[in-house]
């Protein structure tokens, strides 16, 4: 079982940044995808970014590239969400999910392809 534990959420007022965390355990540092996703009220739950731990290749959502960075520091087995420049429609919940997959590839974005998730945290961005 890996147990993921997300924090950082807020409100904000558009234009702001926040910083999600995701504490995870020190095993999913090699070997697996993690990634960042959100849901809206109504809405299907969709990739934000994904990174393959152990490597460095990451994928980002067309609506946050430029804007969203994910990250990994292995010495403190937590993964990260840099969010700047913060748009109203990026209020959701935001999750963090893990899985397994063994070799180096491009994270998948598709949220059926992850096992593990944590609880969620909130962020509101105000216009």
């Amino acid at each position: 079982q890996v147990q993921l534990v997300e924090s950082g959420g807020g409100s904000v007022q558009a234009g702001g940044s926040l910083r999600l965390s995701c504490a995870a355990p020190k095993y999913t540092y090699s070997g697996y995808c993690m990634g960042w996703f959100r849901q809206a009220p109504g809405k299907e739950r969709e990739g934000v970014a994904t990174i393959y731990t152990g490597g460095a290749r990451t994928y980002y959502a067309d609506s946050v590239k430029g804007r969203f960075t994910i990250s990994q520091d292995n010495s403190k087995n937590t993964l990260y969400l840099q969010m700047d420049s913060l748009k109203p429609e990026d209020t959701a919940m935001y999750y963090c999910a893990a899985q397994y997959f063994g070799w180096e590839r491009l994270c998948p974005p598709s949220h059926v392809r992850y096992g593990y998730w944590g609880q969620g945290t909130q962020v509101t961005v105000s216009s």
